[in-house]
């Protein structure tokens, strides 16, 4: 089976009890929950039974410990991950407002995750990677948008494969270098797992469409569009398809997409037909929002066939 690693942030994230505008006033919080959006997709491939590893790095303190202590329970392999003594572990804060937006407030290119090296054990887990999954928000350090694409090319010049989740939030979207190192990774993407109007990066076609068109001909083996509570479509030079939502109580969306995207990314590359592929994918993500804390709804690969087998579609 082939294992996928992926290289990012570890942190901890911290949710506001109630919703509103922001973090202008004392709130309630609940938390640490463990989190990284390339923490999420690795813990949730890793518990679907996919071999997986982590390249990142985490501080000597609580936060790091909780982290660590959750991805090795799920069975992903630590050994890549440092433990920084000088920088804390990243945070995220987060609060939803409410329409349903968030705001967040992050400490990462301060935190242990901009100490990240390609350490021995860095390079001796990518030696027996057959799979690459990178996540824009881990691009948002400078440090970082350089060694995401040098271990990209180690990756594909070992014959490997690359997925890409662009989740180009609006904090880090403007941040100095982090719209041409995404391109730059997209360049060498194999899987392109978009939401929304992500799609479009990189192209300059004017319908959803056209924007899916052109990265197929220039080389993306697939795309795959999440649509959020209404599902996915996928995409290749052949096939098209669509699969809906499933009906759930929403408790916490935060996370659904690195569900989502885990589960697809490894059933791809076990072979899996696209659209079964495609149907546990959605009922992966839909799972994740039922549980509050970002890794708290990730489920095994039997729960997920449970669940798509006993929940209604949209």
């Amino acid at each position: 089976m082939k294992k996928i690693i992926t290289i990012g942030e570890i942190l901890v994230e911290i949710m506001a009890d109630t919703p509103g505008n922001g973090f202008l006033q004392p709130i309630a919080l609940t938390g640490p929950y463990p989190s990284g959006a390339p923490a999420i997709f690795v813990a949730q491939a890793a518990r679907i039974g996919q071999p997986c590893g982590m390249i990142s790095a985490v501080g000597d303190d609580d936060f790091g410990r909780l982290n660590l202590n959750r991805l090795a329970a799920d069975s992903v392999d630590i050994s890549a991950i440092a433990i920084d003594p000088e920088r804390p572990t990243g945070s995220a804060f987060v609060r939803y407002r409410p329409d349903g937006a968030r705001d967040f407030v992050f400490n990462i290119a301060h935190s242990a995750t901009a100490s990240i090296r390609l350490t021995d054990a860095g390079r001796a887990l990518i030696a027996g990677a057959d799979h690459l999954h990178l996540v824009g928000t881990s691009l948002a350090a400078p440090a970082m948008q350089a060694l995401a694409l040098t271990v990209a090319e180690l990756v594909k010049a070992q014959g490997g494969s690359l997925s890409f989740d662009p989740n180009l939030r609006k904090e880090v979207l403007h941040l100095p270098g982090v719209r041409d190192t995404a391109l730059s990774v997209l360049a060498l993407t194999d899987l392109f797992l978009p939401s929304g109007e992500e799609v479009y990066v990189g192209t300059e076609a004017p319908t959803e469409a056209a924007a899916v068109a052109a990265h197929l001909a220039r080389g993306v083996r697939a795309v795959v569009l999440k649509r959020g509570a209404a599902g996915a479509s996928y995409h290749d030079p052949e096939t098209a398809l669509t699969h809906p939502g499933f009906k759930v109580t929403e408790v916490d969306p935060t996370g659904a997409g690195d569900c989502f995207g885990a589960a697809f990314t490894a059933l791809w590359l076990r072979g899996t037909p696209a659209a079964d592929a495609l149907r546990l994918a959605c009922a992966a993500g839909a799972l994740a929002v039922t549980r509050r804390g970002p890794m708290e709804g990730a489920g095994t690969l039997a729960e997920i066939r449970a669940f798509a087998a006993s929940n209604p579609e949209t």
